[in-house]
């Protein structure tokens, strides 16, 4: 696997390598002792897996404090732009985002360590999305930011107009008023 570091310390890029041939692919997903010796020790607890249609819009979502996760997102089917954003105070890109188109034709995937908001679009007429994470869910943690924050700034490729959200999502709250990570 190639490990491409993002702009942002701590979010990385995954590219498999992948071996096709008549009958199809393989390739390897995750290999623990390859991602620890260039990420880090991250020990994770469990697999999630979604599915949606084109232009639902999920995040940006996080869980606070002692229940925050680390994430390795990928799409088995379709496309979508996945968005991490820094909620780490003391980091020198607080506030800041990255963004990076995942699919299941390029096979990509995405690291985002604790102290990140997340979120996802969906591209494709409908994408399923899986990720592992290193720390079980906890609704009492559960914390959103609104998706059109101007203080973030992010470019959605789909129109506003044809977002789908969660009751959640429209309610998240802007990034001055989110809680931070140290």
């Amino acid at each position: 696997m190639n490990y491409i570091q993002t702009e942002i310390d701590g979010v990385w890029l995954i590219e498999p390598k992948v071996f096709n041939d008549a009958r199809g692919y393989f390739m390897e997903t995750f290999k623990e002792e390859e991602f620890r010796a260039r990420i880090g020790n991250v020990h994770f607890v469990q697999d999630n897996e979604s599915k949606s249609a084109y232009g639902v819009l999920r995040g940006l979502h996080y869980q606070k404090g002692e229940f925050s996760q680390a994430k390795l997102v990928r799409v088995l089917q379709g496309r979508v732009l996945d968005v991490a954003v820094d909620l780490r105070q003391s980091s020198p890109t607080f506030g800041k985002y990255v963004s990076v188109e995942l699919s299941s034709e390029n096979k990509r995937q995405f690291y985002i360590p604790r102290g990140f908001a997340h979120g996802f679009l969906v591209l494709s007429d409908e994408a399923i999305f899986t990720y592992k994470v290193d720390n079980v869910y906890a609704p009492q943690a559960e914390a959103s930011i609104r998706f059109d924050d101007e203080a973030i700034g992010i470019h959605w490729p789909v129109p506003q107009e044809q977002l789908l959200l969660s009751e959640k999502d429209r309610k998240a709250v802007s990034f001055k008023d989110a809680i931070y990570f140290e």
